[in-house]
């Protein structure tokens, strides 16, 4: 992460180091604690407002001290210290040594499946806790996801998070958290729960499988649209070397309806794990197998990803792909239903030649379909033409009378030897 200095000054207690980054209600800061001598991670909210826009914001960011501050867990960022210094409200927390996952993402590349599959694992490990506590995150986004250099994601940012019991409630209809990785329900204007950071979750998992996130547009509307609508490809459909089992696990995870989703984030923390357990293995296999090919969409995936619809649409769900205006063709080319094709495999197993000869030759003669059931440029017709040229054309009549009369003369020939 990017570092500006910071004007040598402190804030309460703590010495400023260095800007980290700006973000729209306030700076994050580099600081030192002097009374414990560390490293921490300084958040502030300008509180310069309208009285009452103060009022709500402030209070935002001490619901977000009260949920963050009650939680400990190694892959939730743990909270020091909150207070206020005039205009501005501040919150010491840990320093994270390491870049956010926003930062990886941002080559449009996929990251290695088992990678992939161990960050998800541990933000859905960290998010079960959090919800066990009676936290519900709301904006959980790459962004929001800290990767330490030594591997460990850790969830940041619990900016909009809502206590159950907090006080500060979030207007319906008011959309809070990022669009691109918002549930249907938050679109909705609806209340968040636990299911709506799994589907967030969900969606950050299948972007970090595929490079690309499963719902884009143009504007926040286009967007939101989409996540209301759209069912995306299964990620192995885009990523061959993801395994299949993962297109499942996303579509359950970002299911339309929260019913149709994980009941709780640890039974998709169970699931990765159970992956991860194989995914070396498989991932080695698929490298050295596979073929580089044009991924074709799984129909059983693809189906699972259309059930995660609500009831009501279901009936009109439709897969589509990406930046393309249809979706990948299912089932097998027609080029692999012809006559060419089993003229290709003549030429595999040796008997082009002979298979060009005897049709040229005018010998084979294809019987009509309503005696034969061969349709003429068919596989089945150039099978009957092998078949044909395996049995041979037959003796003529005139085969027939050279071969009595040989049979009939050696016959003779042996009587007169014997009792000559």
């Amino acid at each position: 992460m990017a570092e500006t200095p910071a004007e040598s000054r402190t804030l309460g207690r703590y010495e400023l180091l260095a800007e980290l980054g700006k973000g729209a209600m306030g700076v994050v800061y580099r600081a030192n604690d002097p009374l414990l001598d560390r490293l921490v991670a300084i958040k502030t909210v300008n509180m310069s407002l309208d009285p009452q826009e103060m009022a709500e914001y402030e209070g935002r960011f001490y619901q977000e001290a009260k949920a963050a501050g009650s939680l400990n867990h190694p892959n939730i960022v743990t909270i020091y210290d909150v207070g206020k210094s005039g205009n501005l409200a501040y919150m010491a927390m840990e320093f994270l040594q390491g870049e956010e996952l926003r930062s990886l993402l941002s080559s449009g590349q996929p990251l290695p499946i088992a990678r992939a599959v161990e960050i998800a694992a541990q933000v859905a490990e960290g998010l079960a806790y959090a919800h066990q506590h009676g936290v519900v995150h709301r904006d959980v986004k790459p962004a929001n996801i800290m990767l330490s250099v030594t591997g460990r994601a850790k969830i940041t940012d619990f900016g909009i998070a809502r206590m159950r019991s907090a006080e500060v409630k979030t207007q319906t209809g008011i959309v809070l958290g990022s669009p691109r990785y918002m549930s249907p329900e938050q679109v909705a204007g609806k209340r968040a729960e636990p299911r709506s950071d799994i589907f967030s979750l969900g969606v950050i998992l299948y972007e970090m499988l595929t490079g690309k996130p499963p719902f884009t547009g143009e504007d926040v509307t286009s967007v939101m649209f989409q996540i209301m609508n759209l069912v995306p490809p299964p990620p192995s459909s885009i990523n061959a070397r993801a395994p299949e089992v993962l297109d499942f696990i996303v579509a359950k995870a970002i299911a339309k309806a929260p019913d149709d989703r994980y009941a709780g984030a640890e039974e998709l923390a169970k699931d990765l794990r159970e992956v991860a357990k194989q995914i070396d293995t498989t991932v080695h296999m698929l490298t050295a197998t596979r073929p580089p090919v044009r991924p074709k969409v799984d129909t059983d995936a693809a189906k699972a990803l259309a059930q995660s619809l609500p009831d009501t649409r279901r009936a009109d769900a439709e897969v589509t792909t990406l930046g393309s205006t249809s979706a990948p063709s299912l089932g097998l080319s027609k080029a692999f239903d012809s006559l060419d094709a089993t003229m290709r495999l003549a030429v595999n197993t040796g008997m082009a030649e002979q298979l060009k000869e005897y049709s040229d030759s005018g010998k084979y003669k294809p019987l009509p379909d309503a005696e034969a059931g061969v349709p003429n440029g068919t596989p089945s017709e150039a099978r009957a033409i092998i078949g044909q040229m395996r049995r041979g054309p037959g003796w003529s009549r005139k085969d027939k009378i050279i071969f009595a009369a040989s049979v009939a003369g050696a016959t003779i020939l042996g009587a007169i030897i014997v009792f000559a």
